[in-house]
């Protein structure tokens, strides 16, 4: 199976064009060494209401079977990110939240300022990456080894037990 990712930035800045994106580009290498497919990239402001709307959009389509977010995951008050999310899963994933930080901790004590979640809305896995390229990459290196298998359980695949 080869996963359908989106790949979701919020970013004042970016989406204003001061600021170029390197997140998206970091982790679309990343994914494709994973042979797996970035379907839909989108830069857009650190917005409550438009982080929730696209995420609703994304997830409802039918096209991807998980989308990372990058950015908004902080303490500053524009970092709406985990709150959106929260907005949108029907079910939450903590664990791959935990990993994420437990392994960022190893490299930084400023992992435990990170607020990201994970959760499911409907089959498709939503996954809060830090913004920063390095931080993404090293998170999205986490929860690679399990989104094959978590995909599979959430689209019911009877070869899901295989990669058990």
């Amino acid at each position: 199976m080869s996963l359908r990712i989106g790949i979701l930035t919020a970013s004042d800045r970016s989406a204003r064009g001061e600021r170029s994106d390197q997140t998206s580009p970091a982790l679309e290498d990343e994914i494709k060494t994973a042979n797996w497919t970035v379907v839909r990239v989108a830069v857009i402001p650190d917005d409550f209401q438009i982080i929730r709307e696209t995420l609703i959009v994304w997830a409802d389509r039918g096209e991807l079977d998980v989308i990372l977010t990058t950015g908004g995951t902080g303490f500053s008050p524009r970092d709406n990110t985990p709150e959106a999310t929260l907005a949108v899963v029907e079910r939450i994933a903590p664990g791959i939240a935990e990993a994420m930080r437990a392994q960022s901790l190893q490299s930084t004590p400023h992992a435990m300022l990170s607020r990201g979640i994970a959760g499911i809305r409907g089959s498709v896995l939503i996954i809060n990456l830090p913004g920063s390229p390095k931080a993404a990459v090293e998170n999205f290196k986490v929860v690679r080894p399990v989104l094959l298998h978590a995909v599979e359980l959430l689209k019911n695949d009877p070869e899901s037990e295989k990669h058990h």
